[in-house]
């Protein structure tokens, strides 16, 4: 394991599901908490931590959003994205699609502006710093209602021009994909791409209601796709991206443990599967994490593990250009990594 543990460090991968809120760690509330003079349920880091043994979607959404109430102002949402740049940079993320949740913020009074300028800042550094490329994701959290979700793709006119598409998360169940249809259409009027979790705690219904109704370009999670043959065969044909997250899914029980992920089933059936961190600071482990992970239970190689980050690029929303660019630098470090050591 350690070898592959060594090509996974190096292996050029970009990062298409990860929550940006997600990814504030306990050290980062607590400075954020401290800054801006806000309440926090807990009086440590372990505190924090130990509040992070949720076995559900819903209970991790609950402490999620808690935590977020310490997002604030422009610095606040810069540091944030900084903070995960760093992580993704040292974990040869070149590239990463980033959602975000506008909704949990500006239902506590912080502007949308706040928000993108924070944002926006954060994703400059990391090309100034990292050469490391960025897209944003506007996520409508699906436990709202469509109009609430209207009113926030109304609120981020002025910055669609860097905004590339348009995502659906929050609480799966009850909140089928359906019930978007409308402001996803909107969305794509707008020229934007879509995405949504789909298949996760949903049945295989959502996936379908995904594809067929909200006509998305990538599909987030869809690991019960699987339980519907003809669906697998239509994500094969069609190639559609899924982004995986075996942490996430380990964490939030959606498999009971690593050693029974599908992540090589998926591979099997010649789905374009991805692996990513979704919410790292609460699911145990960044992208590099994740990989290793999925390695190790399920015995993935390099030659696995390189169409891994092949299917990342192939599923972004690069130019056909870049990612062939970045496919070019795969096979480019996979032949090295072949090759035998000079003595």
């Amino acid at each position: 394991m350690a070898d592959l543990e060594a090509f996974i460090a190096g292996l050029p991968k970009a990062e298409l599901h990860i929550h940006i809120e997600g990814s504030l760690e306990p050290e980062l509330m607590f400075e954020l908490a401290r800054r801006n003079g806000v309440e926090i349920p807990f009086r440590s880091v372990e505190e924090v931590r130990a509040a992070y043994s949720f076995s559900n979607l819903q209970d991790f959404l609950d402490i999620y959003y808690q935590g977020a109430n310490v997002l604030l102002t422009e610095e606040d949402f810069r540091d944030l994205a900084a903070a995960y740049f760093e992580k993704a940079a040292a974990d040869t993320v070149v590239h990463a699609e980033i959602f975000f949740d506008p909704q949990t913020h500006t239902a506590r009074g912080v502007p949308m502006a706040v928000v993108m300028n924070g944002l926006l800042a954060g994703m400059a550094e990391a090309k100034a710093r990292h050469g490391l490329t960025s897209k944003l994701i506007l996520c409508f959290l699906r436990h709202l209602d469509e109009e609430d979700a209207f009113a926030t793709l109304e609120a981020a006119e002025p910055w669609l021009d860097r905004i590339e598409g348009v995502g659906l998360d929050s609480s799966e169940l009850g909140h089928p994909p359906a019930k978007f249809a409308r402001v996803f259409a909107a969305a794509a009027e707008r020229g934007l791409k879509r995405v949504a979790h789909a298949g996760e705690e949903g049945p295989p219904e959502y996936v379908y209601e995904a594809l067929d109704v909200l006509a998305v370009d990538r599909l987030d999670h869809g690991n019960r796709s699987l339980e519907d043959p003809s669906l697998v065969r239509r994500l094969a044909e069609e190639q559609m991206t899924l982004t995986v997250c075996p942490l996430s899914n380990l964490k939030l029980c959606v498999v009971p443990s690593m050693d029974e992920h599908p992540i090589d089933r998926m591979l099997a059936e010649g789905l374009r599967v991805t692996v990513n961190s979704d919410d790292p600071a609460y699911f145990g482990g960044y992208v590099n994490d994740n990989y290793r992970a999925a390695a190790e239970a399920r015995g993935l190689g390099r030659e696995a593990l390189a169409t891994l980050a092949r299917n990342s690029f192939l599923g972004s929303f690069l130019s056909p250009a870049e990612v062939q660019d970045h496919l070019e630098r795969i096979d480019a470090y996979l032949s090295a990594a072949a090759a035998p050591a000079s003595s």
